[in-house]
């Protein structure tokens, strides 16, 4: 499954002119059609990167709190700059991010791995939701409003 490929029948993202939209990303591996809930599933350099940031601690009774949100904030991060490039850009195109949480909660924990893709602040939304497919495992959805200048 290429990068933008989404779960279901509608588009990941839809350029118009130097505007890229994106459609809601969350954590789940499509090979695997799995949820992200733990470091184990995320590569090496992400655990090493979140590290950085005093989490993936190895303490399960720290790990098995943190990881969901963490893993899943990375993940989905990740995938959005793949997209991002995928098309020509850079994270500093990102102009805009609307970011869905079951629990706004976790925002804390997102808001530090966001700082990993991210020099300078983006223009931010944030919402609390009920629910989110593909099931409640999936705490976070984020969509992306990019511009891609003529480079």
């Amino acid at each position: 499954m290429a990068i933008g490929q989404p779960l279901a029948n509608y588009a990941a993202y839809r350029k118009a002119g130097d505007t890229l939209y994106m459609s809601g990303v969350i954590a789940v591996d499509p090979a695997a059609q799995t949820v992200i809930e733990r470091y184990a599933q995320l590569p090496a350099t992400a655990m090493a990167s979140l590290g950085r940031l005093g989490y993936v601690t190895g303490q399960m009774s720290v790990d098995l709190f943190e990881a969901p949100i963490v893993a899943q904030s990375w993940f989905v991060l990740n995938r959005i700059q793949a997209m991002v490039e995928e098309c020509g850009g850079e994270m500093k195109d990102v102009v805009k991010l609307v970011q869905y949480f079951r629990n706004l909660a976790h925002y804390p924990a997102y808001n530090r791995v966001r700082g990993l893709f991210f020099d300078d602040p983006v223009v931010s939304t944030v919402v609390e939701v009920s629910g989110m497919l593909p099931n409640t495992a999936v705490l976070l959805e984020v969509e992306a409003t990019v511009w891609l200048p003529q480079r």
